[in-house]
C-alpha cells in the first residue's frame, strides 16, 4: 500500500531517494505500523520526538501498534530546541 512520509528539521537526510523537499510517496507492506516503517527507513528511533498519523499524535506505544492505512500520511519531527 502507498502512504506519504515526510520527515522534518534534521532528519530529512534520512529520506529515500526521489524525495521531493520533505516528502516521499512509500510501498509499504498492509497493516506496518509506524515503528516498523521507522525501522525500514533507518531512522534514529530516538530522533522520532514527534509522529503523526494525518495530522494526529502518536504515543509511543501507539507507534507500536496503530496500523497504517492507504493514502495516510505519517509525519515526524525530531526533537527541537529553540529559544
Amino acid at each position: 500500500m502507498k502512504i506519504q512520509l515526510k520527515l522534518y528539521a534534521t532528519l530529512t537526510k534520512f529520506l529515500p531517494d526521489g524525495a521531493d523537499n520533505h516528502s516521499v510517496e512509500l510501498d509499504v507492506p498492509a497493516g506496518a505500523t509506524p515503528t516498523q516503517i521507522i525501522e525500514d527507513v533507518k531512522l534514529p528511533k530516538e530522533s522520532c520526538f514527534l509522529v503523526l498519523i494525518n495530522g494526529t499524535y502518536l504515543t509511543p506505544e501507539q507507534r507500536d501498534t496503530q496500523p497504517m492505512q492507504e493514502g495516510q500520511t505519517l509525519a515526524i519531527w525530531p526533537p527541537i530546541a529553540g529559544g
